[in-house]
């Protein structure tokens, strides 16, 4: 395969940093697009002075010329803190940086790769969510912004596919974990251990019945590339994920076990429309692009208790 050069915008976030590790040691000429908001450059610093790599500040709700061959769209705040912080420019960044990437697609002949997510499928009365499911979305609560915004983008692949032949890949990203997560993320996995790894009570919202699966990064990558690289008819949407479902309590007690201390458990009020249930159906990424994730939640775990232990000194 020819050497390609690569857009990933959202590249100095969580999964974009790891995403353009991956592309530079295959030989790709990355750029990485971003604004910071939630991105941290801690994330690429070891890149920066690789030859094959290039860093772009920019904001994808203004439109972009680069000459490229692909482009990975991540740019988006996908932690409720985030994204709730300025819902409007959620929304935006969403919908016209979708616009943008797509017509800098369409200029350019590029393929598209598009980071939806589970987040489409709502508070969903389908378990576990395969791709036909069309969703049960709030479309005015404090979600909405993030929800709806990643429903619009989607639409917007498809009606560039259909009308003007752009060769698009849609990913729907169930929850992933990690080295390099944000600590204030509000994300339950950085949350429960920067709780424990600070000696604090662990915060439970609702009964911690509720469920998530929950997809170590390496293994999220690893089908972003297999996804990017298919067959152009595999268009998707394909739901990438682990298919092994875990309530908070039992993510806890994991939590624990690894970090160790003396951190009790609290429990507080449930969000608006935070969804009681979460779990892909992967029968389509197996099929279509031959891929499962293969590293277990305890390992995962370890290394990632491993990063925040290091981060928070």
């Amino acid at each position: 395969m020819k050497q390609s050069t690569t857009l990933v915008t959202g590249g100095a976030g969580f999964l974009g940093s790891h995403l353009c590790d991956r592309l530079i040691d295959r030989g790709d000429e990355v750029i990485c697009l971003d604004n910071f908001f939630t991105g941290q450059k801690d994330n690429i610093i070891h890149l920066m002075n690789n030859p094959k790599f290039e860093l772009i500040r920019h904001d994808v709700t203004f439109p972009l010329y680069l000459e490229i061959d692909r482009i990975y769209n991540l740019a988006c705040p996908a932690s409720p803190v985030h994204y709730q912080h300025d819902p409007v420019q959620t929304t935006k960044t969403s919908v016209h940086g979708a616009i943008n990437m797509l017509g800098l697609a369409k200029r350019t002949g590029a393929r598209i790769f598009q980071a939806s997510t589970s987040e489409v499928y709502g508070d969903p009365e389908q378990h576990p969510q395969s791709e036909e499911y069309w969703g049960h979305v709030n479309p005015i609560g404090i979600r909405s912004c993030y929800d709806e915004g990643k429903r619009c983008a989607e639409t917007l692949f498809f009606d560039y596919h259909r009308q003007h032949q752009v060769e698009i890949k849609v990913a729907r990203i169930f929850n992933t974990y990690g080295p390099r997560m944000h600590p204030s993320d509000g994300r339950v996995v950085s949350n429960f251990i920067c709780q424990a790894l600070r000696g604090e009570d662990i915060t439970i919202f609702g009964d911690g019945l509720q469920t998530r699966s929950f997809c170590y990064v390496d293994d999220l990558v690893s089908a972003f590339v297999l996804l990017m690289d298919s067959n152009s008819e595999i268009t998707g949407p394909i739901n990438l994920g682990n298919p092994n479902e875990f309530t908070m309590l039992e993510l806890a007690e994991k939590v624990l076990s690894i970090v160790g201390g003396s951190s009790k458990l609290i429990f507080k009020e449930l969000p608006q429309d935070d969804p009681r249930q979460r779990q892909p159906d992967i029968t389509k990424a197996k099929s279509m692009l031959n891929w499962e994730p293969s590293v277990q939640l305890d390992d995962g775990l370890s290394e990632t208790v491993k990063y925040f232990r290091h981060l928070l000194g």
